[in-house]
């Protein structure tokens, strides 16, 4: 079985707590540049996802091998409201979770991101919104997001083609 076209999105804000990570992955009607479009995410874009009971997992800057947690322990909750994607990560007793968390505790890390598949987009001229897709993963990203309005904390697209594509943006 092939893998999916996933797109990855970056924002920035986190909140950290000992362990425990909270925030936004991804916040509504915030335009973006992606490449050679603007790009938005409307409300309620998530909430199919969400309701399908599908495994999402928690990574460290889009690195399968970096699993940081998955909703299906218990260790990544989501949930849509009105501003966005918000989630609470238990952060595991790893090599990459401590790094994390001491990073978290400086205000180092850059902010959030979300890996998905479009299944949902309306497009008009060059501004894409997308209105559903299909959550794969979010992600604590040490550098630069795509959306600067996203936000982590610690508590103690695709280009118009099918093609895989990872963007990184400067703030």
């Amino acid at each position: 079985m092939a893998a999916p076209n996933i797109e990855h999105r970056m924002a920035t804000g986190l909140q950290a707590s000992g362990r425990t990570l909270t925030g936004y992955a991804a916040v509504f009607n915030a335009d973006t540049r992606v490449g050679d479009f603007i790009e938005r995410i409307a409300p309620g874009a998530f909430i199919r996802s969400l309701e399908s009971g599908r495994d999402v997992l928690a990574l460290a800057d889009h690195d399968p091998k970096t699993v940081l947690g998955r909703t299906s322990s218990g260790t990544l909750a989501l949930s849509e409201d009105s501003h966005g994607l918000a989630f609470t990560l238990t952060l595991p007793d790893t090599t990459a979770g401590r790094d994390l968390a001491a990073l978290a505790a400086r205000g180092d890390l850059g902010g959030m991101s979300f890996g998905f598949v479009p299944a949902d987009e309306v497009w008009t001229g060059d501004t894409r919104e997308l209105r559903e897709v299909e959550l794969h993963e979010v992600t604590v990203v040490q550098s630069w997001p795509a959306y600067p309005q996203t936000s982590v904390a610690l508590r103690m697209k695709q280009a118009r083609t099918p093609a895989r594509m990872w963007l990184e943006t400067c703030k």
